[in-house]
């Protein structure tokens, strides 16, 4: 650990920080966070999207898994309970409690955030099992251990080594285990028989109800709350944060993104009641200054145990910088830093573990002349914070967009989002089900951006090609590029038909 302290011979600009902070209640909530220790042997984040198996016998066993899957109810098809979860977990002999756990809501943010923590945890030498979703290419992407997915060898002995436990479970329920319950208990019981020395899971959806909140999370982190899956969630801020305080358990540590002010007095209610203790961002941590730089960004940011200077980060925006702020101050919470440990976390460490991470589909540039940027905003927050990002990090002179989008999404904000970035749209849709209809998704793009910007492909392949064609317009060197987005679905596929996984 590092003795030094952040110095105190010039203005501190996390002062400024705190005093802009006028929409906040600081009594609302305990200062200090803190949790416990662990020392173990981890390697280090090799975070990737992995491609199909090269052993046909594999593939083909990897197939029958997945074909399995998704006989279940999809992700989209909830009973709000975690009564089938709970019994699983209970014929599996509880493999969630074996270990520690920080537990990750929020309506964006999420994914990026828990491969930082990933990849800081694995920096410290633990061994970190991660639980994301959804995937951008491969269901196996969902569960990682050491900082990689899992192996389809892996997966598929996973489910078949739990797959008798999945059916008595079946059988005694109303309603079969989802496709979601059961893969999130093949998570909970790989990372019991790696061993990991920490889980990193991600919630599906909301969190009191969600099939992850079998865990009681050392550590909850609530990333920045907007309004999304509003159907299933809440319409207003601060109905969707009552149900994502449904992470926060007694006694554990709550690190709070910046958050709209009725869902923050929701969550820091929640925490007085199980006695947690909180740190918010803007107040006990934060984002002090940041840069942009070659590929990403270099950042300071304020821990709850000091500063942490010249931190590069490979990614993208404002909210990744923020996101990072997020996943420091979670790993600190969980190493007791400001609370049992004064001192902040190792800098060489910290700088070492920021500068690895990935977060494929997030800002991913997949192709150059003209480059073409994936990033998978799927809500009109996520679209605002990207678009923000690519007018920082990017110098184009022309952007056209490739939109597919989920039916059940506030398409119209999303669009509205990127009308001031793009010259032109092509719209399309991806192979889900749950895609909305190309023409449809048009009928809204030429209301937002009028009739001559908005060109229909429904197929990606050609929808990549127009795009691409357009660009290409602007000639061989100037500014032109591409952004793919509007669904981790339709980014997931971009990404396989542009030769990346």
């Amino acid at each position: 650990m590092s003795d030094e302290q952040p110095g105190n011979d010039s203005p501190d600009p996390f002062d400024e920080i705190i005093a802009e902070e006028t929409d906040r209640d600081p009594d609302l909530a305990v200062i200090e966070a803190g949790s416990r220790t662990l020392r173990t042997q981890g390697g280090p984040p090799q975070a990737d999207v992995p491609a199909r198996p090269e052993d046909p016998e594999v593939d083909r066993a990897l197939r029958e898994v997945e074909t399995e899957l998704a006989s279940r109810w999809g992700e989209t098809k909830l009973e709000p309970s975690v009564t089938r979860i709970a019994a699983l977990m209970d014929v599996l002999g509880e493999p969630q409690r074996t270990y520690p756990s920080i537990h990750i809501t929020g309506t964006n943010g999420k994914t990026s955030t828990a491969r930082m923590i990933e990849a800081l945890l694995g920096a410290f030498e633990l061994r970190t099992g991660r639980y994301t979703s959804p995937h951008v290419q491969s269901v196996t992407e969902r569960i990682s251990v050491d900082g990689a997915p899992i192996s389809a060898e892996r997966f598929i002995e996973t489910y078949q080594d739990i797959k008798p436990y999945i059916e008595m479970v079946d059988a005694s329920q109303e309603f079969r285990l989802s496709f979601f319950e059961v893969l999130t208990g093949m998570a909970y019981a790989a990372f019991a028989d790696a061993p990991v020395d920490v889980a990193v899971v991600e919630v599906g959806m909301g969190g009191s109800w969600d099939a992850t909140n079998v865990i009681d999370g050392d550590v909850a982190v609530i990333t920045p709350i907007g309004l999304d899956h509003t159907d299933r969630l809440g319409e207003t801020p601060e109905q969707i944060a009552v149900e994502k305080s449904g992470i926060i358990k007694p006694d554990a540590t709550v690190i709070m993104a910046q958050q709209p002010v009725d869902a923050a007095q929701v969550l820091l209610k929640k925490a007085v009641e199980e006695n947690a203790t909180v740190a918010r961002e803007g107040l006990e941590f934060g984002v002090v200054d940041r840069q942009v730089a070659v590929g990403g960004q270099l950042v300071t940011l304020r821990g709850l145990g000091g500063e942490y200077p010249e931190v590069y980060l490979p990614l993208h925006g404002a909210h990744q910088a923020h996101n990072a702020a997020v996943a420091l101050a979670a790993v600190e919470a969980f190493f007791g830093v400001g609370a049992e440990r004064a001192q902040p976390l190792d800098i060489d460490t910290v700088r070492k573990a920021f500068a690895s991470v990935s977060s494929p589909g997030r800002l991913e540039i997949v192709r150059r002349s003209p480059t073409v940027v994936l990033d998978a905003a799927h809500n009109p927050a996520g679209a605002e914070a990207a678009a923000e990002a690519v007018r920082e990090a990017f110098d184009f002179s022309r952007l056209i967009g490739v939109v597919g989008a989920s039916a059940d999404k506030n398409v119209r904000g999303l669009l509205e989002a990127f009308e001031p970035l793009f010259a032109e749209v092509v719209i399309t849709q991806n192979s889900s089900h749950r895609a909305m209809d190309a023409d449809e998704l048009a009928a809204v793009a030429v209301e937002v951006f009028g009739e001559d910007r908005v060109q229909v492909e429904p197929q990606l392949p050609e929808a990549l090609e127009a795009a691409i064609t357009l660009a290409e317009e602007e000639g061989e060197f100037a500014g032109g590029g591409v952004l793919v987005t509007g669904s981790v679905i339709t980014v997931g596929e971009a990404r396989l038909l542009l030769g990346k996984g």
